[in-house]
């Protein structure tokens, strides 16, 4: 899909548009933010590193590519389609509406990380000028959108009317294969990229398995203490099963919980899908301590982002579908409580 749209020749043509200082590099962030916000951030985070390859040359600093992850992290924090965490806690019955104030944290935490590492990359390579001259194929722009929007309606779709099933097949990912293989006769795909992209995949798998063996009694109660640690332990544990045991447990501020486990996921690149993803287009991101070390706007992102949240918001539990509420209502018929 990133390859689709790469050769697609947007990319070239967005510098037209784009800032030619820091902001630019910025806007571009902005963007990955928003596309993740209704498609999903591992096509966000693919796209965005499809746009910085293009726009800077090929040379992308290791810093600007934690905050594309970040960018696509937060962007699906607080939507059901943008991240697969979100998704796991619609198909369990949490309400789209109770994960959408994880925005509040998230649109900080994007300023927070997002200035800095926009200064690092444009001091390391700057956005390269518009040149004139660059065609856009829109058959290509046109299987990107097609394939996008075939996973967006097989995930809504499958959410909305078989809630039930939604999580016993991979409905997503076959309909994305399907398109793929349809658009074949008007554009072929680049074949090529799938060993690299499988090594990653059967990565990320494996992470995801060792990970769902841990027993749900061993994650502390529901609290925003242990909402704001999931994020710092989702770094090195992957969010996909720590979601899960947080679902299977109960009691928790999905809004919250989703900003925690998703942006908190990109503070090491095998933290999350999107991470995973973008290592495999740049290999050299796969090394934690230099993730670490010139990502660190994420981690002080991530506690800023998340402050703001409780300081506005406070911690907010809500039940699940098919849960018993949180706090027990009183009976109709019981006597009123005098007033003093």
């Amino acid at each position: 899909l990133s390859k689709h749209f790469e050769d697609s020749n947007v990319p070239a043509v967005l510098p037209k548009y784009l800032p030619g200082d820091w902001k630019g590099a910025f806007v571009l962030l902005v963007m990955v933010f928003v596309l993740s916000s209704f498609l999903d951030n591992i096509a966000a985070a693919l796209i965005g590193g499809a746009m910085a390859h293009t726009v800077f040359r090929g040379k992308v600093h290791i810093g600007y590519l934690a905050a594309i992850v970040a960018a696509s992290n937060a962007g699906g924090s607080g939507s059901v389609v943008g991240d697969t965490t979100t998704t796991m806690m619609w198909i369990s019955g949490v309400s789209p509406l109770s994960v959408l104030h994880a925005y509040v944290a998230a649109a900080v935490a994007l300023v927070v990380c997002g200035i800095p590492a926009a200064l690092q990359q444009h001091k390391y390579s700057p956005i390269m000028k518009y040149e004139p001259g660059a065609q856009v194929d829109w058959a290509r722009v046109g299987i990107v959108a097609f394939i996008l929007v075939t996973a967006i309606v097989a995930n809504v779709y499958v959410n909305v009317l078989h809630g039930d099933i939604a999580d016993r097949f991979p409905f997503i990912g076959v309909a994305v294969v399907l398109a793929v293989l349809v658009a074949v006769p008007l554009r072929k795909p680049d074949w090529s990229v799938l060993p690299e992209a499988t090594k990653g995949t059967i990565f990320l798998l494996s992470l995801v398995t060792c990970a769902s063996m841990m027993p749900v009694e061993k994650l502390p109660a529901a609290s925003w203490q242990s909402a704001m640690t999931l994020g710092f332990v989702s770094a090195v544990f992957d969010n996909i099963p720590l979601t899960a045991l947080a679902l299977k447990q109960g009691g928790f501020d999905w809004g919250m919980l989703a900003y925690t486990v998703g942006f908190g996921g990109s503070m090491i690149w095998f933290g999350s899908s999107a991470g995973v993803a973008i290592s495999n287009m740049y290999p050299e991101a796969k090394n934690a301590g230099r993730w670490l070390v010139h990502g660190w706007h994420v981690t002080l992102a991530y506690v800023v982002g998340f402050f703001v949240l409780l300081a506005v918001l406070g911690w907010q539990p809500t039940p699940k579908r098919g849960d018993l509420p949180l706090t027990p209502k009183a009976p109709v018929n019981a006597p009123a409580v005098p007033a003093r």
